[in-house]
């Protein structure tokens, strides 16, 4: 259920004004076609050092995985010609792997060779478009689609159609897992990374306190609070479709596409928040269950023991579900706090 309680805006302080904080350090930019930053909590710092790492990480991520870059080794192999193996990057093959898992579990729900039918919906980085797609053109789209399609094998790729891998769904919450492994060399432990809205956290906020996120209410016109989540330890996705659409005759049609159909999702999912210890896997599943819906998306979250919220559009205003892991998770910190 709705709570806009005001209490939920004053948990949020330590996040908002925490860069008064002598102790806080905050290193931002853009990145991976959004924005990234990084909090960092800790007096004996090397400062440029860790800005520097971090920065160049990032480059190094989107310089494999982007599809807006048209020079980057995701770009290049999908240009590269059918069954020819195509040598890539050791990360690149651990988020297809990832990915792989994640398409299996989710009943094909989770597809990054979606891309020639985002790109059909206007939602890649080829131009929007203002009309809907035809059958046909749908259809032609899903031949160049599946897993089936793309071959792993001795650190190369091999492509069986002219398919188009797009890592969005998943990129992101993997360069977060990879700027906490870069912290935690340094024996950094009280951060809180964001990208794009993924985000890790560690420890606790420079005033002591867990890292308190805000959960939006899905809605496009009102940015308020549906509810707050306290991150220990873990790393939080969410996936929604209520910023990114365009409309058609009064229609609205959803960035996010079910590979299955081939057409926008077109369900009263709202949006899917998930914690794990692997921003990869939260960001994944978020787009899996996102594409699945409630009923379907908490059986898979029930089947992999994910912590998952989501927020579901009804006629009286927006309710939650829960997974029991979530739940499990939420009563854990009860305990916490009263102890």
């Amino acid at each position: 259920m709705i709570n806009n309680r005001p209490y939920f805006f004053l948990l949020l302080l330590p996040i908002l004004f925490a860069c008064e904080r002598e102790s806080l350090f905050v290193i931002s930019g853009p990145t991976m076609g959004t924005s990234y930053t990084v909090k960092i909590v800790g007096e004996d710092l090397d400062r440029g050092k860790l800005r520097s790492q971090i920065e160049v990480e990032l480059q190094r991520i989107n310089g494999l995985m982007s599809t807006f870059d048209e020079n980057s080794e995701l770009s290049k192999f999908n240009r590269f010609p059918v069954s020819s193996p195509f040598t890539v990057s050791a990360a690149i093959l651990e988020v297809l792997m990832l990915s792989s898992e994640i398409f299996d579990h989710s009943g094909g729900a989770f597809d990054v060779t979606v891309g020639p039918l985002v790109n059909l919906w206007g939602f890649g980085p080829e131009p929007s478009r203002d009309t809907v797609p035809g059958d046909e053109e749908i259809e032609a789209a899903k031949q160049r689609t599946g897993f089936a399609l793309l071959q792993i094998q001795d650190g190369r790729l091999l492509k069986k159609r002219n398919i188009y891998v797009d890592l969005s769904a998943i990129a992101k919450g993997y360069a977060v897992d990879q700027l906490a492994l870069i912290l935690q060399k340094e024996d950094v432990t009280n951060y809180l990374i964001e990208i794009g809205g993924e985000l890790k956290a560690s420890g606790r906020n420079d005033q002591g306190n867990p890292w308190t996120i805000a959960v939006e209410v899905p809605d496009n016109l009102n940015r308020s609070v549906f509810r707050t989540l306290e991150l220990r330890n873990i790393s939080m996705a969410t996936s929604g479709d209520y910023r990114n659409y365009f409309e058609v005759d009064g229609e609205r049609y959803s960035h996010t596409i079910d590979p299955r159909t081939g057409r926008p999702i077109t369900h009263n999912v709202a949006s899917v928040t998930v914690l794990d210890p692997s921003a990869a896997i939260a960001d994944g599943y978020a787009t899996a269950i996102n594409v699945l819906g409630v009923e379907e998306g908490l059986n898979l979250a029930q089947a992999q023991n994910l912590a998952v919220l989501v927020i579901i559009k009804t006629e009286d205003g927006f309710k939650e579900r829960t997974s029991l892991a979530l739940d499990v998770y939420l009563n854990e910190n009860l305990d916490n706090q009263r102890n």
